[in-house]
């Protein structure tokens, strides 16, 4: 029995027609997660907008981005989010080496302090740390508050999607 319940074109609420077709116009087809979301136009649209955002207009690096979405997806073991982001961080510019060392849970060796920052960040964060005032001055500072919102955002974003593909076993084909 597959999860995924597609919802045929003749059977879509005027609200689901307008989110779908404002996805395919922007993605070119209708990505995986919005599959899900779709059964509820609102939270479709409003995750495309957020979606959008992260990815596109974000403070956050690309490289970033793609650092934190890996660290959500060895915390959810979401198969979909891993063979997608794999890679996407390649494209990014993540060392392979880097990418395999998130999976895994270890020492990335990221050079770049603020990648350095933001990875135990988001792998503090994932694994139910509570920052310390030193250890959360310490990201505010090299950080800055608006990166840091930003980034508890897409942490929140991504683990919503690998909820999505994980409780609708999606595999990790992309």
């Amino acid at each position: 029995m597959s999860r995924m319940q597609d919802i045929p074109p003749e059977a879509m609420t005027a609200a689901q027609k307008e989110v779908f077709e404002q996805l395919v116009a922007g993605r070119g087809k209708i990505l995986a997660p919005y599959r899900v979301w779709i059964h509820s136009h609102e939270v479709a649209s409003r995750m495309e907008s957020l979606g959008t955002y992260l990815n596109k207009r974000s403070l956050l690096t690309t490289r970033e981005v793609e650092i934190g979405i890996l660290v959500i997806a060895r915390h959810w073991q979401s198969p979909y989010v891993i063979a997608a982001h794999i890679r996407a961080g390649l494209e990014a510019g993540l060392p392979k080496e880097s990418i395999d060392a998130i999976l895994a849970g270890t020492d990335p060796k990221l050079t770049d302090p603020q990648e350095v920052a933001f990875e135990a960040f988001a792998a503090e964060i994932v694994g139910g740390a509570k920052l310390s005032d030193e250890r959360f001055a310490h990201f505010a500072k090299t950080l800055g508050r608006a990166r840091l919102a930003e980034a508890l955002v897409l942490l929140g974003y991504y683990t919503s999607v690998a909820l999505a593909m994980k409780i609708h076993d999606m595999p990790g084909v992309v």
